[in-house]
């Protein structure tokens, strides 16, 4: 094979529905693959903690329906990777399933579906720190302590290329993948079919997000990456995006701490010697990425663990004092809910909007808020009855704050709701780790069932 063709339709599959203008154009443009990646971690720990979607079961079948009928069209693989936003073994099942309803309501012969399970057993971890083996912490991350082992709920590995390759090695015509490398999923049948882990690792890091390596901007529109054994090539199919240079180099930046390098299970992909060119109006050219193996195997893992109920509400501020007062207003209604609860026990949350509601202690304007402010108030406990009183004292106390200069009564905070609104429980990371293995597939379980007729 001198290139292959993989069409990307989406960053992440089901988050939004893929646009399916471009996505039929890139299906006339004959690629050998049709992949998408359908997780995050920027959805949060809700989601894997509690086991559950952020993203509409409708929406996700729109995306895989509209690939399946195009892949099986083609008679080529569809490969999902970290399915359900999170890649849990129960996410996983449901696009399974979902794979096998749509084979049977369109009729298609008979299909194999692979697929892996990543969640991985707590008793087995630790075990693993028993044996003295330590699991390192990443990003300010202490390394694993039993304790917080103990706090989470459920933990996920993140796959690399590996499991692709097997399921792709026993004839899957389509594959469901648990959580995983983003750029994984287009690497590994770049792999599969023998072109360099140079060309294939960065195939899939210019992939993954779909049209964001494009511009202008414009998400959930299709585009295609072509390797050879000389470089990777990117071309947008919608008509009005083009990969450019500027965009696609820029794209290699994104979500990075260092803008030349990204890390998968067995080794690293290094951007340094990148070239681009300019190929034509649509299409950029890469070439001089390089893989860099490691000895070693590590694998990434994701754990959240649950802190309690949950409850918010809102208020927003438009008197010019009491916006520049902000903070003593917020003091004065947690020093309310003290009163009734004490120091421990739950947690109150403020997030000031039109001030620092983005950026936090990094906003630059902090000093310079705007001329009206929403406050958005978290109230979290171990019942529903305590986080909804926390929530509403934290929020009316913001009504009744007394300043020195006030001499009103009427209060200075406006609510657009007379209630606080129940939320998701609340969750947290409490493991984003690497741990050292022997196989790199020992964490992975692959499996293969039939679907359609």
């Amino acid at each position: 094979m001198q290139h292959l063709k993989i069409i990307c339709p989406n960053g992440h599959l089901g988050f939004a529905p893929l646009r399916t203008e471009s996505f039929e154009l890139g299906v006339r443009a004959e690629p050998h693959y049709i992949a998408a990646d359908s997780g995050s971690d920027d959805v949060g720990p809700v989601p894997l903690g509690s086991d559950t979607s952020t993203s509409p079961e409708a929406w996700q079948r729109h995306d895989l329906e509209h690939m399946l009928v195009a892949a099986r069209r083609l008679a080529v693989p569809m490969i999902i990777g970290s399915a359900g936003d999170t890649g849990s073994n129960s996410r996983v099942d449901r696009y399974v399933r979902i794979i096998q309803e749509l084979a049977q309501q369109h009729g298609m012969r008979k299909l194999r579906v692979g697929y892996f399970y990543s969640e991985v057993d707590k008793e087995a971890l630790r075990g693993k720190m028993r044996r003295g083996q330590v699991v390192q912490g990443l990003d300010g991350f202490a390394d694993l302590t039993d304790s917080e082992l103990d706090a989470t709920d459920r933990i996920v590995a993140m796959a690399g290329v590996h499991p692709y390759l097997e399921l792709l090695r026993r004839g899957a015509d389509v594959i469901i993948g648990g959580r995983s490398s983003d750029a994984a999923v287009f690497a590994a049948p770049a792999l599969h079919h023998g072109f360099a882990a140079d060309h294939a690792y960065y195939l899939g890091k210019v992939l993954e997000c779909a049209s964001f390596c494009a511009e202008p901007y414009g998400g959930k529109e299709t585009v295609m990456g072509t390797i050879s054994v000389e470089d990777v090539r990117v071309t947008a199919m919608h008509p009005q995006q083009r990969c450019t240079v500027a965009s696609v180099s820029g794209h290699a930046m994104y979500e990075r701490s260092n803008p030349y390098e990204e890390f998968f299970a067995g080794g690293r992909l290094d951007m340094s010697g990148c070239r681009y060119e300019q190929l034509d109006e649509r299409t950029a050219r890469i070439t001089g990425s390089r893989f860099v193996p490691d000895r070693k195997v590590r694998v990434k893992l994701e754990g959240a663990g649950r802190v309690g109920e949950r409850f918010v509400g809102l208020c927003g501020i438009r008197d010019p004092y009491t916006v520049a007062n902000v903070d003593r207003v917020i003091g004065w209604a947690r020093d309310q809910v003290r009163q009734r609860f004490g120091e421990t026990g739950y947690e109150l949350h403020y997030t000031v909007y039109g001030r620092d509601g983005v950026m936090g202690e990094l906003e630059p304007l902090r000093e310079r808020p705007g001329h009206e402010l929403c406050v958005m108030v978290q109230g979290v406990a171990p019942t529903r009855e305590m986080a909804e009183e926390v929530t509403m004292i934290g929020l009316r106390q913001m009504f009744y704050a007394r300043l020195p200069d006030v001499k009103g009564t009427a209060g200075s905070v406006a609510f657009p709701l007379d209630e606080v609104l129940p939320a998701s429980p609340a969750y947290r990371w409490t493991l984003n780790h690497t741990v050292e293995v022997e196989d790199p597939m020992e964490l992975f379980s692959v499996h293969m069932v039939d679907a359609g007729l």
